[in-house]
Order: C-alpha cells, then structure tokens, then sequence
C-alpha cells in the first residue's frame, strides 16, 4: 500500500512539474534574413550563416528564420509563418530582427495573416521547421514585442526598378519600388511597432538610388516612408533633399511614414552599408547591439 502511495505521488508530482514547464512563458529572438542566394537551410532554426558566427550574441533564445531568399515573397512566406507559429504563440513571446527583404516577409505576414487563428505550438520544430500544437486551441495572430528593421526593404528598390539585379531571381519582381509597396498594407502591422534602422554608406549606385541609401536600398524604404512610389530622403547635412526624420513623425515637407514605423538610427555619418558579410557587419551590427540589449 505505501509503495503504491508514493509511487501514485512521484506521478502526480511529475503532471504538476510538467504542466508548470509549458505553461512558463520563454521569450525568443527571431532573424529573419533577406534576398540572398539560397544558401541557408529552411526550417533550420540554427543556420546563422546568412548572419555571422551562431557564437555571437544576438537576443535570448535566438532562431535563425531561414527561406529561400531567391523565391517570390509570397510563395515563400509559409517559413516565417510556421516559425512565427513555432515560438511566438501560447505562452510563449517573441523579438524579431529582420534585413532587407524580410521587411517585406514580416510585413506580409502581420498584415495578411496576423488577424488569422494560429494554433498554439509547443516551440519544438521538426526537420521541416513546424512545431506540434500545445492543446489543440488557437489564438488570434502572434505574440510580438517589437521589430527591429535593418535597412528594410519594404519600400523596394531602384535596383530592382532598373534592372541593376539582373538575374532570374524572382525575388527581384518583388522588390520593384511599386510592386513591394502594393503587395499588401503597410500601415497594417497589429499595433506591432517596426523600429527602422537606415543605412547611408552608399556610392556605388549613388546616381541610381535617390537620395541617402546603402548601395542596396534608399531612405525612403529603410525609413519606411509611406506612398506608392520611392522619393529622395537625406540627413539633414544634405541641403539639396527632404530630410528623413527620427522618430515616426512626418518626414521633411510633411512626407508620411507607414503606420507603426519609426527611425531609431538614422546613419548621419554615412558609416553602415547594407550587408552583413556573414560577420554581423553593416547596419546588421547596429540592429544586433539594440537586440542585445533589449531582447531579454
């Protein structure tokens, strides 16, 4: 009888630890990279590859959200949804750090699918990056803190405009200034603020960017200034082009920013360009010390 007593407690004891482990709540940062050319591996959350060493400190519990990033935006959207799924639904929230074109991933997401019922998931992926349901209810969108945008490209590109990237890539088609900007609302971002960090070192493409860029995209993407087509936005240094102004008021000469965007790093010293050199370089280093530091 006694052996039975306690081996009835050891088990009651072990429903009550288990259930106070998934019911804790675990915060997780989340980098979803742009275009590249598809050498990371979808649905391995620890591919840092795309990044810089997976050594380096980048927020707590950091996952690598990898997609192909030669593939159409929408067609490829599936990967951040199913990692969104993973880590940021139940109990459980999430940071997220995105480059480039996975502006336009994240935007496209919030605003095409964060009103939907996700189920929750249980944060643990298979090979294929999906995550097995906790019990069985759902909830509306996600669980997110913030985003942190390093020279996002939610605006699109020049580059793609005027054939610069000339390559098969379909991903390309998307990033036309016009194409990026109607593929799906931007000021639609479920009251989720998009922090955005704008490089300037750009001059290799200084007569086809306009205004301040990074010789990949122009302040009015990476300042996530509203409308349906690109301008030219500078530092205030530049007498001869609207400023783009911190903070997520209007820009010089009352030019709108999307809904929920603000600059927090604006590069008036023109030092940080576009990549990451798979070493955490560029405007990439900027948005990492802020996720460093906040993302705990």
């Amino acid at each position: 009888m006694l052996l039975a007593v306690r081996t009835a407690l050891v088990a009651s004891v072990a429903v009550i630890l288990l259930s106070a482990s998934q019911a804790q709540a675990t915060n997780y940062t989340l980098w979803i990279h742009g275009k590249n050319s598809g050498g990371t591996q979808p649905g391995n959350y620890a591919d840092f590859s795309n990044w810089g060493p997976s050594s380096t400190a980048a927020g707590v519990n950091k996952k690598a959200v990898n997609w192909d990033g030669r593939q159409k935006i929408g067609g490829q959207n599936y990967r951040v949804r199913d990692a969104l799924d993973c880590f940021c639904t139940g109990t459980n929230w999430c940071y997220i750090a995105v480059h480039s074109a996975g502006d336009l991933q994240i935007g496209y997401a919030l605003s095409l699918y964060g009103g939907s019922a996700r189920y929750k998931k249980n944060a643990v992926p298979n090979s294929s990056g999906v995550c097995g349901n906790t019990d069985g209810t759902t909830q509306v969108g996600w669980n997110i803190k913030w985003v942190n945008v390093a020279s996002g490209a939610g605006g699109g590109s020049e580059l793609a405009d005027k054939g610069e990237w000339a390559t098969s890539d379909a991903i390309v088609g998307d990033l036309v200034t016009t194409t990026a900007r109607a593929m799906y609302n931007h000021n639609t971002t479920r009251n989720i603020w998009f922090y955005m960090f704008a490089g300037a070192k750009g001059t290799l493409y200084s007569g086809l960017l306009p205004g301040q860029d990074d010789e990949a995209v122009s302040y009015h993407t990476t300042g996530g200034v509203a409308g349906s087509a690109g301008g030219a936005y500078c530092n205030p240094s530049d007498w001869f082009c609207n400023d783009l102004t911190l903070g997520s008021g209007p820009c010089e000469e009352n030019h709108a920013k999307w809904s929920y965007h603000t600059v927090s790093f604006r590069d008036d010293a023109e030092a940080f360009s576009h990549g990451a050199n798979g070493n955490w370089q560029g405007i990439v280093s900027k948005v990492r010390e802020d996720v460093v530091t906040y993302a705990k």
